[in-house]
């Protein structure tokens, strides 16, 4: 599946990108919030797979990300799976960009057009996201497609609960 917005091209990763994602992934500036910092490479050899099976299962999950200006070169990866809270399953928004592309909008687009197909779409009356309270960035990614902060998870225990944010869809 490939969709595209204005400046990206998103499309259902495979094996063969799990060298580029794990390079965005182990990268410790792209885990500068992320309290076990960058992903070793046996950590993503784990997670990679499941979300490849995310998409075998539901259909839908983590895009892999490029530019329209550079097709061959993939940014991130992002987009909406079914991520657990502790005890309970919800649509959640992530992402993880290549540090060559922050600041200039791509976390933006992606997660409006992430909103657009969980809602309409996936027909799903709710998106959330985790952040950690530090990620100011994203946090204003998120406050500026009108994600409401809604609670707390004790997702890394001993340290600072990180931040739920949810939108609801409109009626």
């Amino acid at each position: 599946m490939t969709l595209t917005t204005e400046r990206l091209i998103l499309e259902q990763p495979t094996a063969a990108d799990f060298q580029r994602f794990y390079e965005i992934y182990g990268d410790p500036e792209t885990n500068a919030f992320n309290p076990y910092g960058g992903m070793s490479y046996e950590r993503a050899n784990t997670i990679f797979p499941e979300i490849l099976s995310h998409w075998d299962i539901h259909d839908f999950g983590l895009w892999k990300i490029k530019t329209k200006e550079f097709p061959d070169r993939t940014i991130g990866f992002g987009g909406l799976s079914w991520k657990k809270y502790i005890l309970e399953d919800r649509l959640n928004l992530g992402y993880r960009l290549d540090t060559a592309a922050w600041g200039k909008g791509f976390a933006t687009e992606l997660a409006n057009n992430a909103i657009t197909y969980g809602f309409n779409t996936l027909n799903k009356p709710e998106i959330f996201a985790i952040v950690r309270p530090a990620n100011k960035p994203s946090i204003h990614v998120l406050e500026k497609c009108r994600f409401d902060h809604v609670g707390y998870l004790d997702d890394f225990p001993g340290l600072e609960k990180s931040l739920i944010y949810k939108l609801q869809r409109k009626a």
